[in-house]
């Protein structure tokens, strides 16, 4: 048996198997990240390397600018830089994250995506933009002095798997497009990507959060999706490294984009998490109970779950009524 303290509250679960342990640990940390995220600040780089090509120029500014659009959207608080075309320099890039050294503490978040062509010599990574190509050796000692503990990583360019190994660091996730540097083609992950934190496809558990994990996991279907249709074969195998990418959020759905802003919303959904996660538990403990008794909690955990979402069907209402006066 154990009790789960969240946002003031708590919460007892009775174990049947590791699993069931696993799905409440999971659930105690993404209570403690919704409760931390309405203070917390995302600090957000993106980056649009060159195209080379007129189709590829236009498509990574607008890829990098959509996923600018919405990290901000994500976190009224949020301090985002998309850098693009021209202005997508080393100097624009260093500085972008010096800044956010000197500015994100500890209980911050900081997230980098690079999106465009890169490149692999045998021993260095490299992601092309106007001017000198920006390094992974580089990347990584401008990413030193940042103290955020949530930090992203992600290098959707060919090649890309090649800069993971110089990138990786404690509390840090790392995604890249491929598995190595040895794929080389023009990669189609960056699409999903951005698809993934605008999508409810991508949101699993439908709790109106997209994680790092599920936006991943969105684009790396997608991708064998899209080679399977053209009937190709496929050129790009997307990895990702780090701890607790399933607990990081990064895309608001819904209700969930009142939530920051909102301690009363924050609370509500932070018990409707609670709540299916009891649901969960109840359901790995069926081959140990009664019949009767697991349809009697099972019950009372749904009908719980039904209220809990009309209070925040309700509380949502009113935040609208209130934003349209």
């Amino acid at each position: 048996m154990a009790v789960a303290h969240a946002m003031g509250h708590s919460v007892t679960f009775v174990y049947a198997n590791k699993k069931a342990r696993k799905v409440h640990a999971l659930a105690v940390l993404m209570c403690s990240l919704i409760a931390a995220s309405a203070q917390a600040k995302n600090f957000s780089l993106t980056v649009g390397g060159l195209g080379g090509e007129d189709d590829y120029e236009q498509r990574f500014r607008k890829q990098a600018t959509d996923l600018g659009e919405l990290h901000s959207h994500a976190d009224d608080q949020a301090q985002v830089v998309t850098l693009t075309g021209p202005k997508a320099t080393r100097a624009a890039i260093k500085e972008a994250l010096a800044t956010f050294a000197n500015s994100a503490t500890a209980d911050d978040r900081v997230t980098v995506t690079l999106i465009g062509h890169g490149s692999f010599d045998g021993d260095e990574y490299r992601f092309n933009i106007p001017g000198p190509d920006v390094t992974a050796t580089e990347l990584r000692e401008w990413l030193l002095p940042v103290t955020a503990r949530q930090q992203l990583v992600v290098v959707a360019t060919s090649a890309s798997g090649a800069a993971v190994p110089k990138l990786q660091k404690d509390q840090r996730i790392v995604i890249a497009a491929t598995k190595s540097g040895g794929e080389r083609n023009a990669v189609r992950f960056a699409e999903y990507w951005v698809q993934a934190l605008r999508s409810t496809e991508a949101d699993r558990d439908k709790n109106e959060w997209v994680t790092a994990q599920e936006a991943y996991d969105f684009a790396v279907r997608k991708v064998n999706d899209a080679f399977k249709t053209s009937a190709s074969l496929a050129t790009e195998h997307a990895r990702i490294e780090g701890k607790h990418a399933e607990s990081l959020p990064l895309g608001r759905l819904g209700n969930a984009r009142l939530m920051p802003t909102d301690s009363v919303l924050t609370d509500l959904f932070s018990e409707r998490l609670r709540t299916e996660t009891e649901f969960e538990a109840i359901k790995e403990r069926k081959k140990d109970m009664q019949p009767d008794a697991y349809y009697t909690e099972l019950e009372k955990a749904l009908v719980t779950l039904a209220k809990t979402q009309q209070r925040i069907d309700a509380r949502e209402a009113t935040l609208s009524k209130e934003g349209g006066r």
